[in-house]
Parts: C-alpha cells; sequence; structure tokens
C-alpha cells in the first residue's frame, strides 16, 4: 500500500509526522514524502527540515493521501502541479486526507465540494470558497475524504483511517505502540473551551504570520 504525503515550504511538522508515525506502522504499507523537486522542505519557523525523497509525479496514483497544512499553503492554492496531483491522485485513491489547512488544498483541487470537512478553527470560513461545509469537528469523514482540524487532530485522523484499512485491532494496537493517550495539563485545546482573552493571543499570532507569507 503506497500513503503518499506531500510537503512543501512552510508545512506544519507535526501535521505531516503525526499521521506518519500512525500509518508507518500499518502492515505492508510504505509512506513516501513527496514534493514538486525532492530535497529538503522547511517548516513554517524554519527550523526543521523534512527530506522529500520522490517528485509528485513518480507516485500518481498512491492508494491513500496524506496532505499536511501550515502557512505554506496559501501559497499553493493556485499552483497546478500540487493542485492537480492532489486531484488526479484523488480520483484512483482508496483514501484522500488532509490535516489543518491541508483542507485549503484539498478544497482547490475540487475535493471537497459538496461534502463537510474541517481545518484549523482559524480556517474553517475559507472552506466555504471550495464549495464545502465547514464543520467544527476534530475528524469528519465523508465517505473516503477524510479532514482533520488543526495539528495535533492529524493523529486522530491518521488512527480512524488505520482502522478504516486494516481493522480496529489494528489500530488499537498502534495507539498503544505509540502510548498515544493524551492528558494535558490543560483544557484549552478548542475555542469552546479556551479563555477569550488565549482564543484572541493565538488569533493575533497567526494573522501576524499569515500577513508574512
Amino acid at each position: 500500500m503506497d500513503i503518499a504525503i506531500p510537503v512543501y515550504e512552510r508545512f506544519t511538522a507535526l501535521d505531516a509526522v503525526g499521521p506518519y508515525d500512525v500509518l508507518s506502522r500499518l502492515p505492508g504499507a510504505t509512506v513516501s514524502f513527496l514534493a514538486a523537486e525532492p530535497g529538503p522542505k522547511r517548516t513554517e519557523n524554519g527550523m526543521l527540515a523534512l527530506v522529500a525523497d520522490r517528485a509528485l509525479e513518480e507516485l500518481p496514483q498512491p492508494e491513500v493521501v496524506v496532505v499536511p497544512g501550515g502557512f505554506g499553503t496559501r501559497a499553493l492554492l493556485e499552483d497546478e502541479r500540487m493542485v492537480g496531483w492532489i486531484r488526479r491522485a484523488h480520483e484512483s485513491s482508496e483514501f484522500t486526507t488532509s490535516v489543518c489547512t491541508g483542507a485549503l488544498l484539498l478544497g482547490a483541487a475540487g475535493v471537497l465540494d459538496g461534502l463537510e470537512a474541517t481545518t484549523h478553527w482559524t480556517e474553517l470560513e475559507t472552506l466555504e470558497r471550495f464549495g464545502a461545509r465547514p464543520a467544527s469537528r476534530r475528524v469528519v469523514e465523508q465517505g473516503k475524504v477524510i479532514t482533520a482540524a488543526g495539528v495535533s487532530s492529524g493523529i486522530d485522523m491518521a488512527l480512524l483511517l488505520a482502522a478504516r484499512l486494516a481493522g480496529d485491532d489494528v489500530a488499537e494496537a498502534i495507539q498503544l505502540a505509540i502510548e498515544y493517550d493524551p492528558q494535558p495539563p490543560f483544557d484549552s485545546g478548542s475555542t469552546a473551551k479556551a479563555r477569550p482573552e488565549t482564543v484572541q493571543l493565538v488569533q493575533n499570532v497567526l494573522e501576524a504570520a499569515v500577513r508574512q507569507t
């Protein structure tokens, strides 16, 4: 089973690596990091690089597509090489998925038209531009299209995907193997729970970062 994770400059590390760490444990799975041009791609803060070993065109029909998000997605919404690859891969994929603002690239490829979908809470309304119906849930499953909300939710999405591909027993075993048993010290992981001043702080920081793209 070929699982493709396309990366690009200014992607979010956990969006890609979280699902990778789950899906790479599936029996018979090969996870490939792809890019328009093979080589290192740096995360949004420039502190970490992940190497894409293959060009997009080298894996045109993966069984599973996982599109990570990051500030770099905005520059790719009209990039036909990336968007076109997603569109064509989706035609034959068993599952097409995204994490965080990777959903915007699915939307630009026409994958989300008429479907419920989620993304990072700051970009939910943006999904409507692509004909999607925004859903404020951690993971949204619509047939073979599965979208995850912000960053850490990619692990939840990948576990659900693992269950769909290999059964609940395998997915549960993977969850235990990576000891995924979240017990955060704060209950501030969604806008429904966070203090208003925390929500505003995050909005300010992210808006400033987007303006720099």
